[in-house]
């Protein structure tokens, strides 16, 4: 999703009070499947909107929105590491990391 869909998703969750998090990345270092500024938004109900990556960093990020959602009702930063430092993942990961803002929309 482009930013405008992302933005104009907001909008239409806010209008029919679903709640939701919004995730974006902020920061990455070594290889990640997105780039600074990809944004995905995570709602109460499971539904995603967006991409951050996919995978289990995807999932981590999912579930970073859902404690914001359901417990702390406060932003937070999140590190996902897609280092495979154990060998257990096989090609899985991507080797890198990513900082991700999620934050109550």
């Amino acid at each position: 999703m482009t930013d405008q869909e992302i933005f104009q998703k907001i909008a239409e969750l806010k209008k029919q009070k679903i709640a939701a998090c919004l995730a974006t990345i902020i920061e990455t270092s070594g290889s990640t499947p997105r780039e600074v500024g990809a944004k995905m938004i995570a709602c109460a109900d499971g539904t995603i909107y967006g991409s951050v990556g996919g995978g289990c960093g995807e999932s981590q990020v999912k579930s970073a929105a859902l404690r914001c959602l359901l417990t702390t009702h406060k932003p937070e930063i999140l590190e996902v590491n897609l280092l495979d430092e154990m060998g257990t993942k096989g090609g899985d990961v991507c080797g890198g990391k990513m900082l991700m803002f999620v934050e109550p929309i």
